[in-house]
Parts: structure tokens; sequence; C-alpha cells
């Protein structure tokens, strides 16, 4: 195994994700910033920041498998929100509890970050994921 993930004694509990990741191969892959966009770069669940999220993750799947890499070997994820604000947080985590099973997202995550920003490149990108993996 190339990752091993860790929350070690005294650091904050609970939170969905762990606080450490150890990578031990040689291979890294980052996934830029994923969207929810399909193929052919329309866009996927308007104004919906739950259905935004499960696309982007599932976009950053296929990122991710075309490098021989699954959600098991991401050491780190980013995600940015636009408008952010606390009351947001149970529409984000049911973007991801709604694709966890389908791409076998580790729970917890691994360690990461969620960082509001006032916009994206395009007005209705709501959220975007960015994912750091290793591999032997």
């Amino acid at each position: 195994m190339t990752v091993l993930l860790r929350s070690p004694e005294g650091m904050t509990r609970p939170v969905p994700y762990h606080h450490v990741a150890i990578g031990t191969g040689t291979r890294q892959i980052h996934v830029a910033g994923q969207i929810a966009r399909d193929v052919e770069a329309n866009p996927i669940a308007p104004g919906d920041l739950t259905g935004q999220l499960a696309q982007a993750l599932r976009n950053t799947a296929l990122g991710l498998n075309d490098a021989g890499a699954s959600f098991s070997d991401v050491v780190r994820l980013r995600f940015y929100v636009t408008g952010w604000s606390p009351e947001k947080m149970d529409d984000f985590l049911a973007g991801i509890e709604r694709v966890r099973d389908e791409l076998r997202l580790p729970d917890p995550l691994p360690p990461s970050s969620l960082i509001g920003i006032d916009y994206l490149f395009e007005p209705d990108v709501l959220v975007e994921v960015e994912a750091t993996a290793v591999l032997d």
C-alpha cells in the first residue's frame, strides 16, 4: 500500500477527513481542478452544490483512473466552493455521500481542504476539486 492515512492523537476529532497522509510511492499524480461538466463541456446540476460536487468527484475519478490510480491512492484533496458559508456544509457533505460507494471514496477522506472563494472561472461553477495521489 502506497498511502497510509492517519489522524494522530491530539488533533481535532471528529472531522470527515484524516489529518495526515504518508505516501511511500515514487510516482505522483496531480489531477487539475475538476468541475461539473460532461465530456462535451455541458454544465451538470446548475445551481446545485450537491450535484455539482458529485459530478466533480466523478470527473476527478476519471483522471485518477487514467493514471492507474483511485481515491485509495490520494494523499490530498482540495475543494474550492464559491460563496462559501457554514450553512452550505450539509449540501457539500451530501455531494460526497452521493458518490461515496460509486467511487469507493475512503471514509474518512484523505487530508482535505475546503476553501471558500468568491467565484470560479465561469459563473455557474459552484465547486472545483483537485487531487494529488501517489503510486509505486
